[in-house]
């Protein structure tokens, strides 16, 4: 018997961890997201988020707390400010 939704296939499978992150560079399309986003480990805050989504649209999270993980596919994360990228403070998690 087929299984039909998420279970039956493997494609459209939700991530709910991840195997590994890396440094986030602020204006450069992050490593590995071809085909499919990372999600963000955000170590400082609150700050704006200004990112690319999996999908293409541009979106900006505004005062995201430090410690949050966000949940979202995302290929780009562009800076206001400078203040949060570049020392492991925002993270791609694969």
């Amino acid at each position: 018997m087929a299984v039909a939704g998420v279970q039956g296939n493997m494609a459209a499978q939700v991530r709910v961890m991840g195997h590994d992150a890396a440094v986030i560079t602020y204006n450069a399309v992050i490593p590995g997201t071809e085909t499919r986003g990372v999600a963000l480990y955000v170590g400082v805050g609150p700050t704006d988020i200004e990112c690319t989504l999996e999908s293409g649209n541009q979106v900006i999270f505004k005062a995201v707390a430090a410690g949050t993980f966000m949940p979202i596919l995302v290929t780009q994360v562009r800076s206001a400010t400078g203040t949060v990228s570049g020392d492991g403070n925002l993270l791609a998690i694969y």
